[in-house]
């Protein structure tokens, strides 16, 4: 990876409805060659995915958590990955440190908090979580270049 493609990565991570035209006038390329280096980004798997970031209280969930999950034994557990499949779930991490797993979760309200809570507490292993509701982001961003 290149310092142009580090750039064109920091220009995508911005704004990825960014045009190749407009991209390639930015870094001095033509709009094809943005195009092919995007390509080349993708298939190295440097650009996993291109999606919008979207506005949790525009859409209807306001309230965002961190949920600490212990569990016994080793964390990750099919069980317990299967919480994927809720929507509301936007993260899930392996830890080190004083818990196991980390949920980021985004939800309606305290009351869907709760359900998710309900719902974890049914996984088998599960043996405690503690949840840090999101007063306010000042920062939200991905990996820097």
């Amino acid at each position: 990876m290149d310092p142009t493609d580090r750039k064109l990565l920091g220009l995508l991570a911005e704004d990825a409805t960014l045009s190749y035209k407009e991209m390639g006038e930015r870094l001095h390329l033509s709009a094809p060659a943005v195009h092919e280096r995007v390509k080349k980004l993708k298939k190295s798997g440097a650009i996993r995915a291109t999606v919008a970031r979207l506005d949790g209280e525009a859409v209807g969930r306001p309230l965002s958590a961190f949920i600490h999950i212990d569990t016994e034994g080793w964390g990750k557990t099919p069980e317990l990955m299967a919480v994927a499949d809720d929507s509301r779930v936007e993260e899930i991490h392996a830890v080190a440190g004083d818990t196991c797993m980390v949920l980021k979760v985004r939800c309606e309200s305290t009351r869907a908090l709760e359900d998710i809570l309900h719902r974890l507490y049914a996984i088998k292993g599960v043996i405690r979580t503690q949840s840090y509701i999101v007063l306010n982001t000042y920062l939200e961003r991905g990996p820097g270049v």
